[in-house]
């Protein structure tokens, strides 16, 4: 429990400005949204070159009217 006590103590002086050897609360969050964020941009990263791939192999037979039909 010590340790838990510890490390909350540090992220408040972190917050506080009072240390600067680590994030802040707010930064932690960012960085968490961040990564996420990117993780979701790689997701449709791959699926819109798949489907680029899969257009390019399939393009003799779409029509080229643009109605789809």
């Amino acid at each position: 429990m010590s340790t838990a006590i510890r490390r909350w103590v540090e992220q408040a002086d972190l917050d506080e400005g009072l240390r600067t050897n680590g994030l802040t609360t707010a930064e932690r969050k960012e960085v968490r949204e961040l990564k996420r964020e990117l993780r979701r941009v790689k997701i449709e990263r791959d699926i819109l070159a798949k489907a680029t791939a899969w257009f390019a192999k399939e393009s003799g037979s779409i029509p080229r009217g643009g109605s789809g039909s």
